[in-house]
Protein backbone atom coordinates (compact mmCIF):
# COMPACT_ATOMS: atom_id res chain seq x y z
CA UNK A 1 0.00 0.00 0.00
CA UNK A 2 2.72 2.57 0.83
CA UNK A 3 4.36 1.90 -2.52
CA UNK A 4 0.89 2.84 -4.70
CA UNK A 5 0.94 5.48 -2.32
CA UNK A 6 4.50 6.63 -3.39
CA UNK A 7 3.55 5.91 -7.00
CA UNK A 8 0.70 8.11 -7.14
CA UNK A 9 2.71 11.15 -5.29
CA UNK A 10 5.23 10.68 -7.62
CA UNK A 11 2.68 10.91 -10.62
CA UNK A 12 1.04 13.99 -9.11
CA UNK A 13 4.47 15.80 -9.09
CA UNK A 14 5.62 14.78 -12.26
CA UNK A 15 2.12 16.53 -13.75
CA UNK A 16 2.87 19.13 -11.68
CA UNK A 17 6.27 19.96 -12.65
CA UNK A 18 5.78 19.68 -16.59
CA UNK A 19 1.89 20.36 -16.56
CA UNK A 20 2.76 24.54 -16.70
CA UNK A 21 4.83 23.61 -19.52
CA UNK A 22 2.54 21.56 -21.05
CA UNK A 23 -0.10 24.29 -21.02
CA UNK A 24 2.30 26.84 -21.92
CA UNK A 25 3.33 24.77 -25.25
CA UNK A 26 -0.70 24.64 -26.02
CA UNK A 27 -1.40 28.04 -25.90
CA UNK A 28 1.83 29.12 -28.28
CA UNK A 29 0.91 26.88 -30.79
CA UNK A 30 -2.79 27.66 -30.54
CA UNK A 31 -1.79 31.28 -31.52
CA UNK A 32 0.85 30.20 -34.35
CA UNK A 33 -2.38 28.66 -35.74
CA UNK A 34 -4.37 31.70 -35.54
CA UNK A 35 -1.79 33.62 -37.39
CA UNK A 36 -1.34 31.57 -40.17
CA UNK A 37 1.68 29.76 -39.25
CA UNK A 38 0.46 26.33 -40.11
CA UNK A 39 -1.74 27.75 -43.27
CA UNK A 40 -0.65 25.31 -46.18
CA UNK A 41 -0.03 28.44 -48.07
CA UNK A 42 2.32 30.00 -45.70
CA UNK A 43 5.00 27.11 -46.77
CA UNK A 44 3.65 26.97 -50.47
CA UNK A 45 6.38 29.12 -53.10
CA UNK A 46 5.72 32.64 -53.43
CA UNK A 47 5.46 34.68 -56.78
CA UNK A 48 7.94 38.09 -57.13
CA UNK A 49 6.77 40.99 -58.08
CA UNK A 50 5.91 41.04 -62.21
CA UNK A 51 6.20 36.88 -62.03
CA UNK A 52 3.85 36.67 -64.54
CA UNK A 53 2.28 39.55 -66.88
CA UNK A 54 0.47 40.16 -69.83
CA UNK A 55 2.34 40.45 -73.06
CA UNK A 56 1.40 42.98 -75.56
CA UNK A 57 3.06 42.45 -78.80
CA UNK A 58 1.36 45.85 -80.60
CA UNK A 59 1.44 47.88 -77.78
CA UNK A 60 -1.12 48.85 -74.79
CA UNK A 61 -4.83 48.13 -75.59
CA UNK A 62 -3.80 46.14 -78.86
CA UNK A 63 -5.13 42.59 -78.39
CA UNK A 64 -3.58 41.07 -81.34
CA UNK A 65 -1.62 37.95 -79.86
CA UNK A 66 -1.81 39.00 -76.12
CA UNK A 67 -0.56 36.30 -74.18
CA UNK A 68 0.33 35.42 -70.65
CA UNK A 69 4.11 35.76 -69.90
CA UNK A 70 6.54 33.96 -66.78
CA UNK A 71 5.16 31.70 -64.18
CA UNK A 72 1.33 31.94 -64.15
CA UNK A 73 0.28 28.82 -62.51
CA UNK A 74 -0.86 30.36 -59.35
CA UNK A 75 1.64 30.43 -57.16
CA UNK A 76 0.93 32.81 -53.69
CA UNK A 77 2.12 36.36 -54.24
CA UNK A 78 5.20 37.33 -51.60
CA UNK A 79 3.51 40.21 -50.83
CA UNK A 80 -0.68 42.19 -50.61
CA UNK A 81 -1.24 45.63 -50.55
CA UNK A 82 -1.89 46.49 -46.71
CA UNK A 83 -4.55 49.69 -45.94
CA UNK A 84 -5.23 51.86 -43.00
CA UNK A 85 -8.50 53.47 -42.09
CA UNK A 86 -8.54 57.17 -42.00
CA UNK A 87 -4.84 57.51 -43.01
CA UNK A 88 -4.95 59.14 -46.01
CA UNK A 89 -3.75 56.07 -48.12
CA UNK A 90 -4.74 55.87 -51.89
CA UNK A 91 -3.97 53.54 -54.98
CA UNK A 92 -4.56 56.08 -57.74
CA UNK A 93 -4.28 53.94 -61.35
CA UNK A 94 -3.45 55.45 -64.74
CA UNK A 95 -6.11 56.96 -67.49
CA UNK A 96 -8.27 53.63 -68.90
CA UNK A 97 -9.05 55.56 -72.43
CA UNK A 98 -10.91 52.27 -73.97
CA UNK A 99 -13.40 51.93 -70.85
CA UNK A 100 -15.94 53.72 -72.36
CA UNK A 101 -18.68 50.48 -72.57
CA UNK A 102 -21.59 49.50 -71.05
CA UNK A 103 -20.63 45.88 -70.02
CA UNK A 104 -17.68 45.73 -66.98
CA UNK A 105 -16.26 42.70 -64.55
CA UNK A 106 -14.56 43.91 -61.59
CA UNK A 107 -12.57 41.17 -59.39
CA UNK A 108 -10.68 41.28 -56.23
CA UNK A 109 -9.26 39.44 -53.12
CA UNK A 110 -9.95 41.38 -49.77
CA UNK A 111 -9.64 40.66 -46.15
CA UNK A 112 -10.98 43.31 -43.93
CA UNK A 113 -10.14 44.15 -40.44
CA UNK A 114 -13.04 46.04 -39.17
CA UNK A 115 -16.13 47.31 -41.18
CA UNK A 116 -16.52 50.97 -41.11
CA UNK A 117 -18.22 53.18 -43.11
CA UNK A 118 -18.13 53.95 -47.26
CA UNK A 119 -14.75 51.67 -46.74
CA UNK A 120 -13.68 51.26 -50.89
CA UNK A 121 -12.03 48.20 -52.32
CA UNK A 122 -11.75 50.17 -55.80
CA UNK A 123 -14.01 52.76 -57.80
CA UNK A 124 -13.65 53.96 -61.47
CA UNK A 125 -14.02 58.09 -60.97
CA UNK A 126 -15.74 60.33 -63.38
CA UNK A 127 -16.50 62.68 -60.91
CA UNK A 128 -18.51 63.15 -57.58
CA UNK A 129 -19.19 59.61 -57.59
CA UNK A 130 -17.62 56.78 -59.11
CA UNK A 131 -19.11 55.28 -62.56
CA UNK A 132 -18.90 51.92 -60.61
CA UNK A 133 -17.28 50.68 -57.41
CA UNK A 134 -17.00 47.94 -54.67
CA UNK A 135 -17.34 49.48 -51.39
CA UNK A 136 -19.14 48.75 -47.75
CA UNK A 137 -22.01 50.84 -47.14
CA UNK A 138 -22.84 52.76 -43.98
CA UNK A 139 -23.97 50.73 -40.65
CA UNK A 140 -23.13 47.30 -42.80
CA UNK A 141 -21.03 44.30 -42.59
CA UNK A 142 -21.32 43.32 -46.39
CA UNK A 143 -19.50 44.53 -49.35
CA UNK A 144 -21.49 46.33 -52.75
CA UNK A 145 -20.81 46.65 -56.17
CA UNK A 146 -22.88 49.30 -57.29
CA UNK A 147 -22.85 51.65 -60.62
CA UNK A 148 -24.18 55.02 -61.11
CA UNK A 149 -24.68 57.51 -58.31
CA UNK A 150 -24.32 55.07 -55.32
CA UNK A 151 -27.91 54.51 -54.88
CA UNK A 152 -28.26 51.00 -56.68
CA UNK A 153 -26.29 48.34 -55.83
CA UNK A 154 -26.01 44.33 -55.12
CA UNK A 155 -24.59 43.30 -51.96
CA UNK A 156 -22.96 39.94 -50.46
CA UNK A 157 -24.22 38.25 -47.03
CA UNK A 158 -22.45 39.74 -43.75
CA UNK A 159 -18.43 39.43 -43.77
CA UNK A 160 -16.24 38.48 -41.22
CA UNK A 161 -12.90 40.29 -40.23
CA UNK A 162 -9.58 39.05 -40.87
CA UNK A 163 -11.07 36.32 -43.56
CA UNK A 164 -10.17 36.25 -47.01
CA UNK A 165 -12.65 36.78 -49.74
CA UNK A 166 -13.18 36.64 -53.36
CA UNK A 167 -15.63 39.35 -55.00
CA UNK A 168 -16.76 40.05 -58.46
CA UNK A 169 -18.89 42.79 -59.46
CA UNK A 170 -20.94 42.57 -62.98
CA UNK A 171 -22.59 45.28 -64.78
CA UNK A 172 -24.27 44.02 -68.20
CA UNK A 173 -25.41 47.12 -69.27
CA UNK A 174 -29.18 46.46 -67.13
CA UNK A 175 -28.53 44.15 -64.01
CA UNK A 176 -25.68 44.67 -61.30
CA UNK A 177 -24.76 41.05 -59.68
CA UNK A 178 -21.88 40.39 -56.88
CA UNK A 179 -20.18 37.41 -56.42
CA UNK A 180 -18.67 35.86 -53.53
CA UNK A 181 -16.11 33.22 -53.77
CA UNK A 182 -17.42 32.29 -57.24
CA UNK A 183 -21.30 32.21 -56.70
CA UNK A 184 -23.96 34.54 -57.38
CA UNK A 185 -24.95 36.13 -53.99
CA UNK A 186 -27.41 38.81 -55.55
CA UNK A 187 -28.37 40.98 -58.08
CA UNK A 188 -30.48 44.62 -59.14
CA UNK A 189 -32.01 46.22 -62.11
CA UNK A 190 -29.94 49.23 -63.17
CA UNK A 191 -31.38 51.46 -66.10
CA UNK A 192 -27.59 52.62 -67.87
CA UNK A 193 -26.01 53.84 -69.99
CA UNK A 194 -22.55 54.43 -67.47
CA UNK A 195 -21.77 58.14 -67.65
CA UNK A 196 -17.99 58.63 -68.43
CA UNK A 197 -16.05 62.24 -69.44
CA UNK A 198 -12.31 62.95 -69.30
CA UNK A 199 -11.36 61.95 -65.97
CA UNK A 200 -10.86 58.29 -65.66
CA UNK A 201 -9.18 57.37 -62.95
CA UNK A 202 -9.40 54.13 -60.95
CA UNK A 203 -9.11 54.60 -57.51
CA UNK A 204 -7.95 51.09 -55.27
CA UNK A 205 -8.62 51.57 -51.05
CA UNK A 206 -9.78 54.61 -51.17
CA UNK A 207 -11.21 57.17 -53.24
CA UNK A 208 -13.84 60.34 -53.95
CA UNK A 209 -16.90 60.16 -51.89
CA UNK A 210 -15.02 57.26 -49.77
CA UNK A 211 -12.96 56.25 -46.82
CA UNK A 212 -10.44 54.07 -46.78
CA UNK A 213 -10.50 50.45 -46.95
CA UNK A 214 -9.14 48.47 -43.11
CA UNK A 215 -7.13 45.41 -44.28
CA UNK A 216 -5.62 44.13 -47.09
CA UNK A 217 -6.38 43.95 -51.20
CA UNK A 218 -4.64 41.73 -53.38
CA UNK A 219 -5.77 41.05 -57.39
CA UNK A 220 -7.22 43.42 -58.81
CA UNK A 221 -8.48 42.80 -62.44
CA UNK A 222 -10.99 45.29 -64.49
CA UNK A 223 -12.39 44.38 -68.00
CA UNK A 224 -14.32 45.84 -70.66
CA UNK A 225 -17.02 42.85 -70.23
CA UNK A 226 -18.98 40.86 -68.57
CA UNK A 227 -17.25 37.41 -66.89
CA UNK A 228 -19.46 34.22 -67.09
CA UNK A 229 -20.40 32.23 -63.91
CA UNK A 230 -18.01 29.70 -65.18
CA UNK A 231 -15.14 31.98 -65.48
CA UNK A 232 -15.72 33.70 -62.29
CA UNK A 233 -15.53 30.09 -60.60
CA UNK A 234 -12.80 29.60 -62.75
CA UNK A 235 -10.88 32.80 -61.10
CA UNK A 236 -12.20 32.22 -57.71
CA UNK A 237 -10.30 28.23 -57.83
CA UNK A 238 -6.71 29.98 -59.06
CA UNK A 239 -6.83 31.23 -55.94
CA UNK A 240 -5.27 35.04 -54.93
CA UNK A 241 -2.25 34.22 -56.82
CA UNK A 242 -4.46 33.70 -60.24
CA UNK A 243 -3.46 35.08 -63.55
CA UNK A 244 -6.75 37.09 -65.65
CA UNK A 245 -8.45 35.24 -68.16
CA UNK A 246 -10.54 36.61 -71.16
CA UNK A 247 -7.37 38.91 -71.89
CA UNK A 248 -8.73 40.27 -74.78
CA UNK A 249 -11.05 42.38 -72.69
CA UNK A 250 -8.54 42.98 -69.34
CA UNK A 251 -8.24 46.43 -69.08
CA UNK A 252 -6.06 46.57 -65.90
CA UNK A 253 -4.56 44.13 -63.35
CA UNK A 254 -3.14 44.97 -60.52
CA UNK A 255 -1.64 42.04 -58.24
CA UNK A 256 -0.49 44.50 -55.34
CA UNK A 257 2.49 42.13 -55.52
CA UNK A 258 4.82 44.62 -53.51
CA UNK A 259 3.82 47.61 -56.07
CA UNK A 260 0.95 48.87 -57.81
CA UNK A 261 2.15 48.43 -61.21
CA UNK A 262 -0.26 47.47 -63.74
CA UNK A 263 0.29 43.99 -65.03
CA UNK A 264 -2.20 43.95 -67.90
CA UNK A 265 0.06 45.68 -70.77
CA UNK A 266 -2.07 48.24 -70.87
CA UNK A 267 0.22 50.87 -69.07
CA UNK A 268 -2.26 51.25 -66.40
CA UNK A 269 0.36 51.80 -63.31
CA UNK A 270 -1.12 53.02 -60.27
CA UNK A 271 1.02 55.08 -57.34
CA UNK A 272 0.33 54.98 -53.83
CA UNK A 273 -0.29 58.19 -51.31
CA UNK A 274 -0.43 58.40 -48.18
CA UNK A 275 1.02 57.04 -44.62
CA UNK A 276 -1.62 54.18 -45.47
CA UNK A 277 -0.44 52.32 -47.67
CA UNK A 278 2.29 49.55 -47.31
CA UNK A 279 2.93 46.00 -48.62
CA UNK A 280 3.34 43.18 -46.41
CA UNK A 281 4.15 39.70 -46.56
CA UNK A 282 2.75 38.26 -43.38
CA UNK A 283 -1.12 38.09 -45.26
CA UNK A 284 -1.49 34.38 -44.88
CA UNK A 285 -3.71 33.76 -41.75
CA UNK A 286 -7.55 34.06 -42.88
CA UNK A 287 -6.62 32.45 -46.15
CA UNK A 288 -7.90 28.78 -47.25
CA UNK A 289 -7.00 27.93 -50.77
CA UNK A 290 -9.97 26.80 -52.72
Amino acid sequence: MPGRVRKAQSAMEYLMTYGWAILIIAVVLGALFQLGVFNSGTFSPRAPPGACQVFRPNGPNNVQFVNLEGVCSGELPQYVAQLKFNSGGIISAGNQSDLQVQKITLAAWINPVGINTWMLVAEYQYGGWGTFYMAQPPGTSYIAFGVGNGGTYAETPALNSNQWYFLTGIYDGSTISIYLDGTNESHTSFAGPLTYNTVKTMSIGSGQGFNEWNGTLANIQLYNTTLSANEIQALYLEGVGGAPIKLSNLVGWWPLNGNANDYSGNDNNGQASGSGVSYTSQWAAGYTPP
